[in-house]
């Protein structure tokens, strides 16, 4: 690949999250009503400001926007005043986004969690759907300041299933380009993805050509195992164990038959790496053969790698060596490139990050790649599966 490629393409970064500004739900949610159960910034017990619906603390008010920080995760700025503010002001991310070469980024959210199952904490239904469409509306007024370079990816109440439908409906006509979902809904007390209470939530997206994303720690992680490493040590053993637990989304959507059941529906893995899925796919091949699925289920025209290069993909940022051993074996129709930003693992140079630039990684990492191949990894999956116009 002649490496100018990579300032000539308009790149699409398919995992970023908006630190959520201090009023999003008080803004919009009645707090006449719901009083401090609508979520709040209030100092916690070390005197700095964090988010809280009503007694519980969510997160540090800062605490996902760790770009360029000066110090090593678990650590992050205490105020949004330390943070770049590029974290949450579009009109500066827009900035960063050219300084990076970056056209459009897909958004995520971090004060409801991964899947919108923070939000349940309130324990009134009536206030967490109220919750879940602030969201989406103020993700629908941040996307309006750059049509079409930022793409707003839905939260969804989950816990039910009606509301989730009918959001999903909603959200479509404010022009959203997808919904992130939890990949385990049984955290929460409802079924796991796989079964078929949640097909009509799958039919919705499908028929609205919205991709399903299932995002790293998108479950409960509040009961992960410390070891006594550290701090640090802890942080990035989390880190790599959310990774390798997206797997599970993939595996029980293949064998759960939900892509059988939905050939159009498109489904990510957000911010999870992809070179361990030629493993799990060869994993599940084997498996499926050797405990006898085809005859379990005689419907399933494919095999799991099939289902997973029909429609399932994968996000790569600071893979090299992985990666490229993934798109050599699987080709680079099922991969998209993330920045992560401003997460502590995104592509962002800092005193306490080993991170180089978006631009200096692809034109290191890809150069040995076809131009054909960069356009698709880059440009091309993204703005299919989010049905993108770049004209």
């Amino acid at each position: 690949m002649d490496t100018s490629l990579i300032d000539e393409l308009k790149i699409i970064d398919t995992d970023t999250h908006v630190i959520e500004p201090p009023d999003l739900w008080t803004s919009r949610v009645s707090v006449k009503k719901w009083g401090d159960l609508v979520p709040h910034i209030k100092p916690d017990n070390d005197g700095n400001p964090a988010w809280y619906a009503g007694s519980n603390r969510m997160l540090g008010i800062a605490a996902a926007a760790m770009a360029g920080w000066k110090e090593y995760q678990p650590d992050h700025p205490l105020s949004l005043a330390e943070a770049e503010r590029s974290a949450w002001d579009p009109v500066e991310r827009l900035k960063r986004m050219d300084s990076d070469g970056i056209h459009a980024q897909v958004l995520y959210p971090n004060v409801a969690g991964f899947g919108g199952g923070n939000f349940t904490s309130v324990k009134e239904p009536d206030l967490m759907l109220d919750l879940v469409r602030a969201y989406n509306d103020f993700l629908t007024d941040y996307a309006s300041v750059a049509p079409g370079r930022f793409i707003p990816i839905s939260a969804l109440p989950f816990w039910d299933l009606d509301a989730a439908v009918k959001e999903i409906e909603r959200v479509v006509d404010a022009g959203h380009k997808g919904v992130i979902m939890t990949a385990g809904p049984q955290n929460w007390g409802q079924p796991m993805i796989e079964d078929p209470h949640w097909d009509r939530l799958w039919a919705t997206a499908q028929e609205a050509g919205l991709p399903i994303n299932f995002h790293i720690g998108s479950g409960d992680i509040g009961d992960y195992p410390r070891h006594p490493g550290g701090k640090h040590a802890n942080s990035a053993s989390l880190s790599c164990i959310n990774f390798i637990n997206n797997a599970q989304a993939i595996v029980r959507v293949i064998c759960g038959g939900v892509c059988h059941r939905f050939p159009d529906l498109n489904i990510v893995s957000v911010e999870s790496g992809v070179g361990w899925i030629p493993f799990i796919l060869e994993a599940l091949d084997w498996q499926w053969y050797n405990c006898g699925v085809p005859e379990e289920h005689p419907e399933y025209e494919l095999s799991p790698r099939e289902y997973f290069l029909r429609q399932v993909y994968g996000c790569f940022w600071f893979e090299r060596d992985t990666a490229m051993s993934a798109i050599e074996q699987l080709g680079a129709r099922n991969f998209l490139y993330e920045t992560d930003y401003p997460h502590p693992t995104s592509m962002s140079p800092g005193p306490a990050s080993i991170a180089t630039t978006p631009r200096e990684y692809l034109k290191s990492a890809l150069k040995d790649l076809p131009e054909e191949t960069v356009r698709l990894l880059l440009q091309d999956n993204a703005a299919r599966i989010y049905n993108l116009d770049l004209k």
